[in-house]
């Protein structure tokens, strides 16, 4: 079996529909789209430039909240 992974590629709504505890990393990383229109659309990797936010860190902190939930 494979373990569950957030990837760059994956939506902001993607993320938070499948790990809506995500919502707390998006929040320390001042991201607040995850209720706007774009959450839709806006992959995780086009968010975090926008934003400035280092991609590694941010996708590093989002799979360290899923593992705990497990």
């Amino acid at each position: 079996m494979s373990e569950e992974k957030i990837t760059k590629d994956m939506t902001i709504s993607e993320v938070l529909n499948k790990y809506p505890e995500t919502i707390l990393v998006f929040s320390k990383f001042n991201i607040g789209c995850a209720g706007c229109f774009a959450a839709a659309f806006e992959k995780i990797e086009d968010i975090a430039r926008v934003h400035g936010t280092d991609l590694n860190e941010l996708l590093k902190e989002l799979n360290e909240v899923i593992k705990k939930k497990k």
